[in-house]
């Protein structure tokens, strides 16, 4: 992947007009398409948490349509929560919030067969939780030192390559007990979208070339629809206006094994939002500092304690959006609050959100090959500038690697363990960052040995720093902040 060019303002325009890329705003029919990409990226990894949770705690098919509206909704305020913020609330980065995939097991063993009192005693501990995460955010913030380039560019790369088998399930057609599930027909579709995606990204140029993952989607779509890939009914079936009336399932309801579960979710959310700010922030060529992080993790926290009132499940990061900026080169955070708006208007009018719905997972999966690729060649090219031949750092590289793989590679590896710690090891993410951080500390900042060897400074002023400049480089800009 092309590297990301660095922000040089205009050394004619006065101080104040001299905008970061981040804070540009598009004219509006771009800022529209390029937000609905967005929401076209991660539109099935919002409905899916409320899709396998509904059934599985008794709920009938109109209540699980009701929460996917109400998680539609609530990721939309999540997603404004961040990119436009208030006070000390938000990253103010192109950053896409979402329902986090990480709180499904334990919301399913929580609320399993118990009906509408089972969604109300998940969202009561995500609400205790969201808001313990919430006070703890200033504290955990300050781990920020603790994630040099090895560290942030080993955890890039393990939340490309660990998105990389959802593109691959949806490219079979997502649902592993249909029919069709891996036929060649869904395949054949999935790689008939790579490669149309691929030929648009070669083909086109300017505003057409950044939206080339939609126009891939929506021709995609159209391929799929002659073929039977793609039905009708959800929209048909819609009704024009739906509201995610508050508590719709019942007043929230405490126990405290519940709660105790969903802070380690919330805990294992904390730690991947802060690794998605670093990657974003190295991409948009805005480093992401601690106070960044604080306010990230602040508007994760309080979409998440926001988020079972109107019916929705616990907010993070969505790692696979950050692909699409790296993709794009599009690094406005507006053109990510457009897609928020959007996100809200679904949630509000069900059929406009059944439209999206018509693209078909196979399609989806093809897109999402090219989309969580470049996540992965972000974090190589982070750890290009991390100077693995000095020290332990390729070692380093390697064990956290390797560990991260394990619930990719063998997804039954850690089925012996008690489910709580589930929540954790199953995420190759969560690990890898983890074993990253612990040997970091290890071997470049405890003991004399350590210390000596240090690779890299704790905290780059900017990214690809220790990296040889180009010789067309653009001269170091004036700082941002």
């Amino acid at each position: 992947m092309a590297a990301q060019p660095r922000f040089q303002p205009d050394a004619g325009a006065a101080p104040e007009d001299r905008k970061h890329p981040v804070d540009e705003t598009l004219p509006p029919f771009k800022m529209f398409t390029s937000g609905l990409q967005h929401v076209a990226a991660m539109y099935a990894g919002v409905v899916a948490p409320p899709m396998i949770v509904g059934p599985a705690v008794g709920l009938s098919a109109r209540d699980t349509a009701f929460l996917m509206g109400a998680s539609l909704f609530t990721a939309g305020i999540a997603t404004l929560l961040q990119t436009l913020g208030f006070w000390k609330v938000g990253a103010r980065l192109p950053f896409v919030n979402g329902v986090s995939f990480a709180g499904v097991t334990p919301m399913i063993a929580i609320g399993k067969d118990r009906g509408y009192d089972g969604i109300a005693v998940i969202f009561g501990a995500i609400i205790v939780a969201s808001v313990l995460g919430f006070v703890l955010t200033p504290y955990f913030s300050k781990l920020v030192r603790f994630f040099p380039p090895v560290v942030t560019g080993t955890v890039i790369t393990l939340i490309g390559v660990s998105l990389l088998p959802v593109a691959f399930r949806w490219a079979q057609g997502g649902d592993s007990a249909a029919p069709g599930f891996g036929s060649m027909k869904n395949i054949g579709m999935a790689a008939l979208t790579f490669v149309i995606v691929l030929g648009l990204r070669k083909l086109l140029r300017g505003f057409l070339q950044q939206i080339a993952i939609l126009l891939g989607l929506v021709a995609g779509t159209l391929v799929a629809i002659p073929l039977g890939m793609t039905g009708l009914d959800a929209l048909r079936d819609a009704d024009p206006v739906g509201f995610p009336t508050p508590f719709h399932f019942g007043a929230p309801q405490f126990e405290i094994a519940a709660i105790i579960s969903m802070c380690i979710v919330m805990l294992v959310c904390m730690t991947e939002s802060t690794a998605d700010m670093l990657a974003l922030g190295r991409i948009v060529d805005r480093p992401a500092d601690e106070r960044t992080i604080e306010g990230g993790l602040r508007a994760d926290t309080l979409g998440s304690a926001i988020s079972p009132l109107f019916n929705g499940f616990m907010c993070s990061a969505f790692a696979q959006n950050i692909g699409l900026v790296a993709m794009t080169k599009v690094r406005s955070r507006y053109v990510v609050a457009a897609g928020g708006g959007i996100l809200v208007l679904l949630g509000l009018c069900p059929v406009a959100a059944s439209v999206i719905a018509l693209v078909p997972l196979p399609v989806l999966g093809g897109a999402g090959i090219v989309l969580f690729g470049s996540v992965a060649a972000s974090g190589i090219q982070t750890l290009a500038s991390a100077a693995l031949e000095k020290g332990e750092n390729a070692l380093i590289v390697a064990a956290a690697v390797g560990i991260g793989l394990i619930p990719i590679a063998a997804p039954e590896f850690y089925h012996a363990f008690p489910k709580d710690l589930l929540v954790v090891l199953d995420s190759g993410i969560s690990t890898g960052c983890v074993v990253a951080i612990v040997l970091n500390l290890a071997f470049n900042h405890l003991g004399v040995k350590g210390r000596s060897s240090e690779a890299e400074p704790e905290a780059p002023s900017e990214p690809g720093a220790g990296v040889e400049p180009h010789p067309d480089a653009l001269p170091d800009p004036l700082p941002v902040r």
